[in-house]
């Protein structure tokens, strides 16, 4: 399926009500699973997205964000421990479906994990699979009205933020998302 032109354009393709049922059907298979990229990857599987693609997580360059005080007591930190600041934009076959704001905290995940988060395109949720993480949702918002009409592949829909913890509970980051209309796209059948 080719986009439309302009970053805004709705996909021609999908009804509002269709629309609306999509962005319902994925914001509440994020809500219910511990892994936003197990989630996106099926997602984009089922829609039949680039079917040769991998859930890519481009990073967004700017200033680093520090954790706000309630994200340092929701993250437990103690006194001296480091976070760090990640900003990605998560893409599969070129459509941006995500972008992810994270806070985490290298000492909870191993050294190959801290490398990969580093130098690689391998998003959060695939790096740290191994500490069978946990994911506790804090909010979700709802940012695309629903007499809005169908929004365009770059319009914002909808907004997650999150903890993940680690098996034994301890939180090893807390995660802002932010989705957009990508998530409609449908590729060709």
């Amino acid at each position: 399926m080719t986009l439309p032109a302009g970053p805004h354009a709705p996909l021609a393709s999908c009804s509002t009500e269709t629309a609306q049922a999509l962005i319902e059907t994925l914001s509440a298979r994020l809500l219910g699973g511990d892994s936003a990229t197990s989630v996106l990857e099926g997602w984009c599987r089922e829609r039949r997205l680039a079917s040769s693609a991998n859930l890519v997580a481009t990073r967004v360059v700017g200033p680093e964000r520090q954790p706000s005080p309630v994200q340092g007591q929701r993250l437990d930190l103690s006194d001296g421990e480091v976070v760090r600041y990640r900003h990605v934009r998560l893409s599969w076959g070129g459509h941006v479906l995500s972008q992810a704001e994270n806070w985490y905290v290298p000492a909870r995940l191993t050294r190959k994990m801290n490398l990969l988060l580093d130098e690689t395109e391998i998003p959060f949720g695939r790096v740290v699979h191994t500490l069978f993480p946990r994911r506790r949702n804090l909010r979700l918002l709802r940012l695309w009205p629903h007499d809005a009409g169908v929004p365009g592949p770059s319009d914002q829909v909808f907004a997650i933020e999150a903890i993940l913890s680690d098996r034994s509970g301890r939180p090893i980051c807390e995660v802002s998302e932010t989705y957009t209309g990508a998530i409609l796209v449908r590729g060709d059948d």
